[in-house]
């Protein structure tokens, strides 16, 4: 039993009689600075570009436009207030819904 004990008190001596150096304060920070960056540039930055477009594309809707609602809705504007549209489900079917309900804008085609 007294070897183990003695064998694991100069396995503990053992880097402190080498010399070793404990890493500097950067060197531990440094690979949660690249993680945080790198999330930064591959996550955070193109989700509030998108964002910012959808918000752009929400607060530019006017009359006559067609658009989809995040339930799958396709739907023609018929109205514009300030949280709210008024679209048109259907012949005759008009519906309120919040602004910020609305996915997308239909890209309506030229007619020639």
């Amino acid at each position: 039993m007294n070897f183990f004990i003695e064998a694991a008190h100069a396995m503990g001596q053992a880097p402190a009689a080498a010399g070793a150096e404990q890493p500097s304060t950067l060197g531990m920070f440094l690979p949660f600075i690249l993680i945080f960056v790198v999330m930064y540039f591959l996550v955070l930055r193109p989700q509030k570009k998108q964002q910012k477009e959808a918000q752009e594309m929400r607060a530019s809707l006017k009359k006559g436009d067609e658009v989809v609602t995040l339930g799958g809705i396709y739907g023609t504007v018929k109205g514009v207030n300030d949280e709210s549209l008024q679209i048109e489900i259907a012949k005759g079917v008009i519906v309120n819904v919040a602004k910020n309900s609305v996915s997308a804008q239909m890209k309506q085609e030229e007619e020639k």
